[in-house]
This record gives structure tokens, sequence and C-alpha cells, in this order.
């Protein structure tokens, strides 16, 4: 029988810090999924997730216990990935006339007639990550969690440590932004 997440941690906090690799193990996949919704090179998501596991192992004292190891884990993970969106906000900008052929007749298509644009998810898909990209880290933070990993307001205020009215705000100006920036997409397409 394997011991739990609470047994491995005492043992760690008493000195025996091969105990945490279990721990690594058992949430490594969910560590790495997170991340790499963060991130879109290899590397950096590795970078992320070691940099989420040596921050718990160093940080591990202050669990306290009253919520699974598991949510203290994936908080942490979503703080350290908000970091790295803050961090590598400048190395992201892109110029928007870089956008594909497909996704220019998209966007053509979607700004002419918005219903009729779903068949062409792929192209939509290409289009929502070069707009995510030039989101502020928070804005980007908020939308993925609300709109692509559909979470609850207050889930979202619980793994970032923002108040409940600050996440809607955030929620509500990251939209606009990225209206704003299809907005503009489109306009150069024209011009």
């Amino acid at each position: 029988m394997e011991p739990s997440d609470s047994e491995l941690i005492a043992a760690v906090l008493k000195g025996d810090s091969a105990s945490f690799e279990p721990l690594i193990a058992k949430y490594q996949p969910r560590v790495f999924a997170t991340a790499r919704r963060y991130a879109r090179r290899e590397s950096e998501v590795e970078d992320i997730v070691q940099e989420v596991f040596l921050k718990a192992f160093q940080k591990l004292s202050s669990f306290r216990g009253e919520a699974p190891f598991e949510h203290w884990l994936m908080r942490l993970a979503v703080r350290t990935c908000y970091d790295f969106l803050r961090g590598h906000q400048r190395n992201r900008e892109k110029p928007f006339a870089e956008l594909s052929e497909p996704e220019t007749d998209w966007l053509e298509r979607f700004v002419a007639e918005p219903d009729s644009a779903s068949e062409h998810a792929d192209a939509a898909r290409q289009l929502i990550n070069k707009v995510m990209e030039k989101l502020s880290p928070a804005n980007q933070l908020v939308i993925t969690l609300l709109e692509i990993e559909d979470r609850s307001v207050k889930e979202i205020s619980k793994l970032t440590g923002w108040s409940v009215p600050l996440v809607k705000v955030r929620a509500f100006r990251a939209r606009a932004e990225m209206k704003k920036i299809l907005s503009k997409m489109s306009q150069e397409k024209y011009l």
C-alpha cells in the first residue's frame, strides 16, 4: 500500500527529501498539462514544471493540510505560470501581419458572417492563440482559467488569490481587450 500524500509530506518535513519523489511522480502530469496552457515551447513548459516542484519543495512547510495537497500544488502552479507570462510578455509580441492565409480567411469570414465561421475551427484556434499571446499576462491568465479551463469565478479567486470582484473585472477587461485586438487585426487586413 502506497503512503498517502500527508504521510509523504510529513516524511519530507522530517528530513526525508526522497519522500517528495512520489509526489512529483503523482502530480507531474497535471502540472505539465497546466503549464502547457501558458507556454508554447516544450523547454518553457519543462522550466515552469521544474520551478513549480522546486517551489513546492521549498514551501512545503507552509502547506497547512486544510485542503488536499493537489489544490495547494495547482494554486502554486497557476501562480508560477502567471509569473512566467509576466516575465516573458515582451518576447511574445508579434506583428498582426504574421497571420497565415487560413487565419486571414477565417477572420475575414468572421467579420462578414460571424455565425458561419465555425466550420473552420483549426484556423480559429490558431487565431485565438495569436490573440491570447497579445493579451496582458493577467488577462491571458483569467481568459485561460475562465474560458478555456471553464473554471468558476470562485475557483479562479482561490487559485490566483484575487478577490471575486477583481476576477470579474479582469474577465470583463480581458474580453474587451480581445475584442479590441480582433478589431485591430481585421482593420489591418483591409488597409
